[in-house]
C-alpha cells in the first residue's frame, strides 16, 4: 500500500514543488494578517499602529487592538477550521463536492446557534458547544439515514443535501415566528466576523486547537479510506470506525467556525480542491496546506469585504458566495470527477 502511494505521489507533477506552495502560503498568511490590520474605513500608518496599541484608550488602540487584531486572528481560525473540515469530508466521501455547508453540517450548527441567540440570549457563552452539538446531531442523523449495511459516501452526500434543505426550512420558520428578533440574527446568517472581540477569540481558540490536532491524527485513517472500502477492508482496516471518526472531527471543526462567524460557505469546498490540484492527494501535505489556505482566504476576503465597499461593510459570507457559487457550478459541470481521489 505504502509503496504504491509513494509511486503515485512521485508521479504527481507538483510533488517536488510542495515546499514552494508551503512557503508561498506562509508568506501569504503573514501578508494577510498585516493587510487585515490596515484594511478598514480608517487608515493608519505603521508608526501609528505601533505607537497607538501601546496607548490604552486612544483611537488607534480601540480600533486596532480591540477590533482588528482579534478579527484577523478569528478570521484565520475560522478559515482554517472550515478548510480542514471540507478537506476531511472530501476525502471521506471521495467526492470534490463534499463541504460542511452543502451536506447540512453547518446548517445544523447554525440552527442551534440561532435558537440560542433568539430564545436564550442570556446563554451566549454556550454558543460554541451548542453549535457543535447541532452539527454533531445533524451528522449522526445523516449517517444513520445513510446506513445500509454500511454508509457509502454517495448516500451520505445525497441524504446530507436533503437534510440541509429541511434545516433551512426550520430556520426560516423559526425566524418567522420570532420576527421581532430577526434583525440581530441576519448579519450572522449572512456570515461574517464583524464585531468580534478578544472574548470571542478566547471562546473558540482551545476548541479549535483541539479539533485541528484530532484532524491530523485522522490522516492515517483517511489515507487508507482513499484506497476504497474493499481494499481497506482487505487490509484489515475498520472502514466504518474510521469514517465515523473523521466525520465527527469535521463536524467539530465546522461547529467551531459557525459558532463565531455564522454561515460562511464554500471555503471548505474551494480551498482543498484547488490545493489538491497543486500538491496532490497525499493528506500529509494536503491537510496542513489546506488549513493555511483556508485561513489566508478568509483573512483576505474579510479585509476586502470591509474596505472595498466603503461606507458599507459587506459580510464576508456574501463575498465568498460570489466566489464559491461559480466554482461549485464548475465542479458540477466537470461531473464531480473523482479521479483526483484515487
Amino acid at each position: 500500500m505504502e509503496s504504491s502511494e509513494v509511486v503515485r505521489e512521485k508521479e504527481h507533477p507538483f510533488a517536488k514543488k510542495r515546499w514552494i506552495i508551503a512557503v508561498t502560503l506562509v508568506v501569504l498568511t503573514i501578508l494577510g494578517l498585516l493587510y487585515g490590520l490596515f484594511a478598514g474605513s480608517l487608515s493608519f500608518s505603521i508608526r501609528d499602529i505601533l505607537t497607538g496599541i501601546q496607548e490604552e484608550g486612544s483611537t488607534v488602540h480601540r480600533i486596532v487592538w480591540d477590533l482588528r487584531i482579534p478579527r484577523v486572528l478569528i478570521g484565520f481560525i475560522v478559515g482554517t477550521c472550515l478548510a480542514a473540515s471540507g478537506t476531511l469530508l472530501q476525502g471521506v466521501m471521495r467526492n470534490p463536492l463534499a463541504d460542511p455547508g452543502i451536506i447540512g453540517v453547518s446548517s445544523g450548527a447554525g440552527l442551534v446557534a440561532i435558537v440560542i441567540m433568539i430564545l436564550f440570549p442570556q446563554h451566549l457563552a454556550f454558543l460554541p458547544l451548542g453549535a457543535f452539538l447541532g452539527a454533531f446531531i445533524t451528522a449522526m442523523v445523516i449517517y444513520a439515514l445513510s446506513w445500509q449495511k454500511g454508509a457509502p459516501p454517495s448516500r451520505i452526500v445525497l441524504v446530507g443535501v436533503s437534510i440541509n434543505a429541511l434545516i433551512g426550512a426550520a430556520t426560516s420558520a423559526l425566524m418567522l415566528l420570532h420576527s421581532d428578533k430577526v434583525q440581530s440574527v441576519l448579519p450572522w446568517l449572512a456570515g461574517g466576523i464583524g464585531g468580534v472581540s478578544w472574548a470571542h477569540l478566547n471562546m473558540i481558540i482551545y476548541y479549535a486547537i483541539f479539533a485541528i490536532i484530532l484532524a491530523f491524527f485522522g490522516i492515517k485513517h483517511i489515507r487508507v479510506l482513499m484506497l476504497g472500502d474493499e481494499m481497506a477492508k482487505l487490509l484489515g482496516h475498520n472502514v466504518e470506525k474510521s469514517r465515523f471518526y473523521l466525520i465527527v472531527v469535521s463536524t467539530l471543526l465546522a461547529g467551531i467556525a459557525v459558532s463565531v462567524s455564522g454561515l460562511i460557505g464554500f471555503v471548505g469546498l474551494v480551498v482543498p480542491h484547488m490545493l489538491r490540484l497543486l500538491v496532490g492527494n497525499d493528506y500529509r501535505y494536503l491537510l496542513p496546506l489546506s488549513c493555511l489556505g483556508g485561513g489566508v482566504l478568509l483573512v483576505f476576503a474579510d479585509a476586502i469585504a470591509r474596505s472595498w465597499f466603503d461606507p458599507i461593510e459587506l459580510p464576508v459570507g456574501i463575498l465568498l458566495s460570489f466566489l464559491g457559487g461559480p466554482f461549485f457550478l464548475y465542479l458540477i459541470h466537470r461531473g464531480g470527477k473523482q479521479s483526483d481521489f484515487r
